[in-house]
């Protein structure tokens, strides 16, 4: 599963904010993606491009 940490504020979340990549769709050349916190409570549909923006992907670091 993916992992992104948010690395600007953004729609109410803090920086630092970690997710997870539950969904990724692309309709007409538009990708979407649906985000949760680590807790699974909180859920945040982004496009590709505030993903790219305001979002670092996580590989080793343990959630």
């Amino acid at each position: 599963m993916k992992r992104y940490r948010l690395i600007n504020e953004f729609k109410s979340y803090e920086r630092g904010t970690k997710f997870y990549v539950v969904a990724e769709s692309e309709f007409i050349g538009v990708k979407e993606y649906v985000l949760r916190t680590r807790d699974l409570k909180r859920r945040l549909i982004i496009t590709e491009v505030e993903l790219n923006r305001n979002f670092l992907r996580i590989y080793d670091e343990h959630l």
